[in-house]
């Protein structure tokens, strides 16, 4: 016996070449239900959402215990067909602004949706093997005495650049000093200084360093930078370290003391910073040491935050999506095109309009977002002790020159070593 529903499908229309949202973007789509025959539908809708969640497993002997954790940033559901439209649910109507029949003839239907992305900066789109964090969008098919048909699609999230902390432009630096005895006597010092603790991908990362080496041995400059990725459930921390890319400068000789300057790419296909999320953490370092001979090496680390890319500067439909437009200006431009789709037999609505304008969502204040003032919401996410403010005091810069800045202030659970001692 053939399906009657021979197939439901979620899509949403790219509105840039990254095809990539972020805060504020609207993001318009299209769920595609084809019938083989009438069809009696109890509801049908769609869902935005995004969440983060961790989960990996430990062993203790015979024991294996599994810490897992997550986070909800908001989630809203809207029906274009439901059995009892009387309960508080948001029902959209067809372009033409009617009401969307329960019954559903065979063919192919097609319902187009809207919906605004929140003005808060949530983490960016992040997946690893233990921990993720995601945004899709689902849709739903329920019908009496019969299994429910469902279908997700995820969009890539990129929360806007904000620089308004000027510690992260802020100059950051560092100094170390090392007596050294035994087959390498003497002493050493350097004083590290880079330009700022915010880079965006692909930018140069410039160290200035001055070493003077009072030592009986020729000394190297190294850097080194590594991402940290920290998933926190249950009190537990796992942490996964990698170093990214290595570099070292010309030898420093004997009883001498000189001033170099490196600059490092940041590369540009980096996850970008995540430090404002509660069950995981992307950061990254840079570590300059020095390679000396027969004792261990010197060190010195530095916070290093990756920002989202700028927007385009006055442009209405920028890489990121739809940037401070200005009132009155058209919120749905014309998404790139698309791959055809077959003619639909009962299309809703006229063919192609699968963005019309009468489809236009609730304003944002029905769209709460986590700890917004005055709009607690039904979708907010748990309250919970962690750092104030998107990058919380762990990207301060430290006033003390002699000390790196505390760049893990803001860890919710106790440090780990993190890093091997030498290269």
């Amino acid at each position: 016996m053939p399906l009657t529903v021979k197939n439901i499908s979620v899509t949403y229309n790219p509105i840039n070449q990254p095809n990539t949202f972020t805060s504020g973007d609207i993001i318009s789509g299209q769920v595609i239900l084809d019938v083989a025959k009438d069809t009696q539908m109890q509801s049908l809708s769609v869902k935005i959402k995004g969440k983060a969640n961790v989960c990996w497993s430990e062993h203790y002997g015979k024991t294996t215990v599994v810490y897992s954790d997550k986070e909800k940033y908001y989630s809203v559901e809207r029906f274009f067909v439901r059995e009892n439209k009387n309960n508080g649910y948001e029902m959209l109507n067809d372009p033409s602004g009617q009401p969307y029949s329960s019954v559903v003839a065979p063919g192919r239907h097609v319902y187009p949706f809207t919906f605004q992305l929140p003005q808060q900066h949530f983490p960016a789109t992040f997946k690893s093997s233990i921990g993720k964090v995601v945004y899709t969008l689902e849709t739903k098919l329920s019908r009496s005495m019969r299994v429910s048909s469902k279908d997700k699609a995820e969009f890539h999230y990129v929360p806007r650049a904000d620089v308004s902390n000027p510690e992260l432009m802020a100059p950051q630096y560092g100094t170390k000093d090392k007596q050294m005895k035994f087959f390498n006597p003497g002493s050493i010092s350097m004083n590290i200084n880079t330009e700022k603790m915010g880079y965006y991908l692909g930018e140069g990362l410039k160290v200035l360093a001055e070493v003077q080496n009072n030592s009986s041995r020729a000394i190297k400059p190294k850097y080194c930078l590594y991402e940290k990725h920290s998933f926190l459930a249950k009190g537990k921390r796992k942490l996964h370290t990698h170093d990214l890319l290595k570099e070292e400068g010309e030898p420093i000789e004997p009883n001498s003391k000189k001033t170099v300057t490196k600059v490092l790419s940041i590369p540009p296909c980096l996850p970008i910073s995540i430090l404002n999320c509660k069950v995981l953490k992307v950061e990254y370092r840079l570590r300059v040491y020095l390679d000396v001979p027969y004792a261990s090496d010197p060190e010195i680390k530095f916070p290093v935050v990756i920002l989202p890319p700028q927007p385009v500067s006055g442009a209405t439909n920028s890489d990121f999506g739809i940037w401070n437009q200005p009132p009155g200006s058209n919120m749905f431009p014309n998404p790139p095109p698309m791959a055809p789709l077959a003619t639909p037999d009962n299309a809703v609505g006229p063919p192609g309009q699968f963005g019309a304008p009468g489809c236009i969502g609730p304003p944002l204040s029905q769209f709460p977002a986590p700890g917004y003032p005055g709009h607690p919401g039904q979708f907010a996410s748990p309250s919970y002790s962690g750092p104030p403010g998107q990058f919380g005091p762990s990207v301060l810069h430290h006033p003390d020159p002699s000390a790196p800045p505390p760049y893990q202030e803001y860890q919710l659970y106790p440090q780990l070593p993190d890093h091997p001692n030498k290269s």
